[in-house]
Order: C-alpha cells, then structure tokens, then sequence
C-alpha cells in the first residue's frame, strides 16, 4: 500500500497508524532527528555539567566548602534539580496530551534556556539552587516527552533502536558536559592526574559559569530547531484530526521508504478512533485502571532506585572521589574516561537493544555495572584500573537507560502516554533525588569499597523490580494498551 493509494481525508484511524508500523525505517527528516539529538545531547549536558565543575562552583558560592568536603554539599543542588524534574514532567507532560508535543517541547526548551541562565548569574547557594529547580522543570519535561515522541514515531520493530539511536548523542551531551567541567573548572596538571591544557587557576575561576552559559546557548539553538519540527501523527489521530495525521505520516512514508519498500501487512490490532479525553479525564482513568496504576507503581519504584544509582555517579562520582583523596583532576578524569563507557553503550544498544525484552536489559545492565563498581573498589587508585573500572561503570548503567525509556514509553495508550510516563519517570526523579541527598554524602564517607557496592546495589533493585513489567518488544503500541 502507497502513500498515493491512502486518501488522506478519509483514512482511519487503524489506518494511519498502522502505516508507521509498516515503515521499513523511520520517516524523520535529517533535520527533525538532529532536531530531536540535539535535545537529547541537552538533556544528558545538564545532568552531567555539574559532576566535575561542581568543586569550583561549591568554593565560590558556599562558604563552609573545601575542596575535600564538596560531596556534602552536591546532594542539594541535585536533589533540586531532579524535584524540577518531576515537576516538571508532571505539568507539563499531561499538557503535551493535552495540546500536542510539538508545542510543549517548544515550552520545556524554554524553560530550560531560562534555568541554565540564571545558573550562569547565581551568586550564592540560594540562586544557584532556584536555578536548577527551574532548570530540571524544562529538562524533565523535555526527557519525558522526546522520548514519548520517538516511540509514537518509530515502527513497532525497531522502538528501542531509535530511543538508543537519540541516546548517542545524549552521550556525547554527557561526554561534553564533564570534558568542558575539566577544562574550564580543574587547574592544569600533567596527564592522567588532569589535563595538561586545563584553564582554571588563581586569575581564571568562573569557569563554571561559562559550563552553564554553554548550557544556555545549546538551549536557544534547540528552540529555533523545534518549531519546524512535525506533530506526533499517533497524537493528532487520538485528537480525531485524521487530515492532518493522514498528512504527517504520508510525508514520513515518503522518506521512510527511499530505498526499501514498505513491510508487508500482517494482522494488526484495530484501533477504535479515540477523542481524547481533557487531561483530568485522562489522569482520572489512569488511577482508576488497576492494570495500569500497577505499571506505574512498577516502573516509578524501578526509576527511583536506578536513577538513585544513576545520578549519584553522573552528578556527584568526581566530589566522592574527592572525599576518596582523590584531587579534582584526578577524579574528573577518571569520570571523564569513564564517559567513554557511556558513549560506547549508546552504540551498542542501538544494534541490540531490540533483540531482547526490555526488562531483561536491565539486568545485564545492571550486572554490568557492578563489574565495574568492583573494578574501581579494588583499583587501588592505580589509574588504568581506575579508568577501566569507570569505563564498565558507566557502559552497564547506560545499557539500562535507554531500554528503560522504550519500556515506560511502550506501556500505556496514546491518551495519557506523556501523563503516565512523567508520572513514572518524576517518581523515579524525586525518589532517586532524595535518595542521593541522603545518601552520597553518607556513603561517601566509608571506605571506597562500601561506597561503590552500596551505590550500585540500587541499580539492582530497580532491575530485579522492573520484572514485574509488561513485554513490549516488537509489540504495535496499541496491542500493548489493548
């Protein structure tokens, strides 16, 4: 079946959406994907920007700081970043089912731009903690709604490989946020206890301003991208407007089928045509489906505790390090190699993410991670062992992420998808934020082998609870939800 073949004003609702599950590839532009990376490689710049240039923000803004005891005051500034988060992801999710998530990307970019601006003015611990609240409003909702974008655009095949496939540049939105921390915040010093070539010292130490002014800048650019950007077709054809969807994804059939023709038909579910309900009618059904209440409950106690893993090694793995003994240099760069973990899984999952259930790809994520946990607590500070231990680290959680993206996006209808994924993903923000505010510093002070052991044994938790999740691999979205 063609494009030419489908009238467009006519087309149902079974039709339309059964059309992108027939695309050989994704039907995405070259501009609307960098559109959609580059928010992503935001998304990833933010969480990770404040894990080496921290050391340096926390001198100049924090009285009681030294060097040796910045991991006490870390906990704080992330744990306000990631509440934004869930705020975040909680009003302005539901209004992307609401008013489209073209509009509200637009929104969270923003807001975000606003956050990381602020960041750059803040003068003491007061300002620069509004200023991540305000910050993780944007970011949450924007991580929240790509990636309910990416999985209502993407064949039902291959969901997990284009999740993965925008996780690649959230890797290098990682790599660029610690490398920039290094140069700009860590004072020069010979290879691998730093970087020969790094700026900070007695006449440069603002650096970390300019890490968040970079920040502010990628965020403008993203705003200009986004308004070309085109509607999710799956949210216009709930919305009833089928022209306009018909229209959307005969423009991505175009694309989608440059080189290879489209799949052939197999027996899809049919879809009853959906006016969506208001967004209070939406969140209502949502807690009063015990099937889906049950999802929710499971992905957001799984997001807590991998996020609690997650972001004490993305945000705060340079301050324990220092409380380690470990100067700043040394501990960026064992974080920054460790990045390159980060990158290499991204590319990894993009092959094989797809190949197997979700929910098991977080347990050889986590087992993966562990490896690398223990790798760094028997290191001995040697630098190689440090560096590969940093390395598996972070390519075993980042196998988790992205997996863990497809599955909360996969598991609830079009209606309320945006609502129910902020609502998972806030409560797994907020938990794993509160638990790295009470828990890093704390941790940080044991020997390093408790330190590592007991951070990543909340990855495995949330693993072994995400078992209890539905199979969605290769499912179409609304056999999932039928």
């Amino acid at each position: 079946m063609s494009a030419s073949n489908v009238p467009t004003t006519h087309s149902t609702h079974t039709t339309i959406l059964n059309r992108i599950d027939r695309f050989p590839r994704w039907g995405l532009s070259t501009a609307s994907v960098v559109t959609i990376s580059l928010g992503m490689l935001f998304v990833q710049y933010d969480i990770f920007n404040i894990n080496v240039s921290f050391v340096q923000t926390c001198l100049q803004i924090i009285d009681q700081c030294s060097p040796g005891n910045s991991d006490t005051f870390i906990g704080l500034p992330i744990f306000m970043s990631l509440l934004g988060y869930g705020v975040g992801a909680l009003i302005l999710g539901p209004l992307s089912d609401r008013f489209g998530r073209h509009s509200m990307l637009i929104v969270s970019m923003v807001i975000t731009g606003v956050g990381s601006l602020y960041s750059v003015l803040s003068f003491d611990e007061l300002n620069f903690m509004l200023s991540r609240l305000i910050t993780g409003i944007g970011v949450g909702a924007d991580l929240a709604i790509i990636n309910v974008f990416v999985s209502e655009v993407s064949p039902r095949r291959m969901r997990g490989k284009y999740t993965s496939l925008m996780f690649i540049m959230a890797a290098f939105g990682s790599a660029l946020g610690i490398w920039l921390g290094l140069i700009l915040t860590t004072p020069m010093t010979s290879w691998p206890s730093g970087l020969p070539f790094a700026l900070a010292s007695e006449n440069f130490d603002q650096g970390w301003r300019w890490v968040y002014a970079i920040g502010a800048a990628l965020a403008i650019i993203s705003i200009f991208l986004r308004v070309a950007l085109p509607e999710s077709p799956r949210w216009l054809a709930d919305r009833g407007q089928l022209t306009e969807a018909a229209s959307v994804v005969t423009r991505m059939e175009k694309l989608a089928t440059r080189v290879s023709p489209l799949l052939a038909e197999e027996d899809l579910p049919v879809s009853a045509v959906e006016h969506a309900p208001g967004t209070l009618r939406a969140i209502r059904e949502l807690f009063k489906s015990p099937r889906y209440l049950r999802r929710l409950a499971v992905l957001g106690v799984a997001w807590g505790l991998g996020y609690l893993t997650i972001y004490a090694f993305s945000g705060a793995f340079t301050s324990v390090l220092v409380r380690q003994g470990f100067t700043a240099g040394e501990a960026g760069m064992i974080s920054a190699v460790g990045l390159l973990g980060f990158i290499a899984a991204a590319f990894v999952a993009r092959s094989v993410v797809d190949r197997l259930e979700r929910k098991w790809w977080m347990l050889v994520g986590a087992a993966i991670t562990v490896v690398g946990a223990v790798i760094i607590a028997v290191g001995n500070g040697i630098p190689s062992v440090m560096f590969a231990g940093a390395f598996v680290l972070f390519f075993g959680q980042n196998l988790w992420i992205p997996a863990q993206y497809t599955l909360t996006a996969e598991s609830f209808p079009t209606r309320f998808r945006t609502t129910a994924y902020a609502l998972a993903d806030s409560i797994g923000h907020v938990g794993g934020g509160l638990g790295v505010f009470l828990l890093v510093g704390s941790l940080g002070q044991l020997p390093l082998q408790a330190t590592m052991l007991g951070l990543v044994s909340f990855l495995v938790l949330g693993s072994l609870v995400n078992l209890l999740a539905p199979n969605t691999r290769g499912k179409n979205l609304e056999a999932i939800s039928a």
